[in-house]
């Protein structure tokens, strides 16, 4: 082989070598894989007492199937949510997701809520969710679970305040901020809530519910897109125990 047959056969390398690199460019892999978001290729967050590896379907073929591919359900019950559940509560998407989840969650801070019923909570949920019904979250303050619930979220109990001592919290005297005559949600933890996804209303029922109830609605977080969309983009989901 001479030298102009040796270079034709190393440019002819070259091109196809670079032409497979692009192509892998295209469908977004790279050496850490597919990615959760830019500079994020995975988390890790404690669930059921185990850590579990949060990540994307490394299949760039994957494709949904079963009850979230579905688009067309009748409404009601399956009506499109507001992007907004309550006043002041703000609405977050999956990377705002993945910084609680190594922030808040991960420091004891905060709770994510998969605020479905029991039976849709054991087909599979988000790592590191616990299950509060909204049939417990939307009931009145002095209900016993409600109580329950709020405490576990780390709100306690004012015992008789006193109307002078409100009046004064109410004047600005005293620190009242966060308080109601029955809680101080001083100490309690934020909160995020998702249920279906953006077809699905037992997330923001609960949210209601916990306003209602005088939680904090800055505490309050909503992931509208909620198990749908976090089948969609191939995350990690877990079976809980029994």
């Amino acid at each position: 082989m001479n030298l102009m047959s040796q270079r034709l056969l190393l440019l002819g390398c070259l091109l196809v070598s670079g032409y497979l690199w692009a192509d892998e460019v295209v469908v977004g892999k790279s050496e850490a894989g597919i990615v959760l978001a830019p500079g994020k290729p995975f988390l890790h967050v404690i669930s059921q007492g185990k850590s579990i590896k949060v990540e994307r379907v490394q299949d760039p073929d994957f494709e949904l199937r079963g009850y979230y591919a579905k688009t067309a359900r009748k409404c009601p019950p399956f009506c499109i949510q507001p992007m907004q559940s309550q006043p002041g509560v703000k609405t977050i998407a999956e990377v705002e997701l993945f910084d609680f989840m190594e922030g808040e969650l991960r420091d004891e801070k905060g709770i994510l809520i998969d605020a479905r019923t029991p039976s849709w909570y054991a087909k599979g949920t988000i790592p590191g969710s616990v299950n509060y019904p909204f049939t417990i979250l939307d009931k009145g303050a002095d209900d016993p679970e409600t109580e329950e619930a709020f405490e576990a979220f780390g709100a306690e109990l004012r015992g008789d305040v006193g109307w002078f001592t409100r009046k004064l919290e109410s004047w600005g005297f005293l620190d009242g901020e966060l308080k109601t005559d029955k809680w101080d949600f001083t100490k309690a933890k934020d909160l995020v809530l998702f249920c279906n996804g953006m077809l699905c209303g037992q997330s923001p029922r609960a949210i209601k519910g916990l306003v209602k109830n005088g939680y904090p609605a800055e505490k309050i977080f909503y992931y509208r897109g909620g198990m749908q969309m976090w089948e969609v983009l191939g995350l990690t989901r877990v079976i809980p125990e029994q």
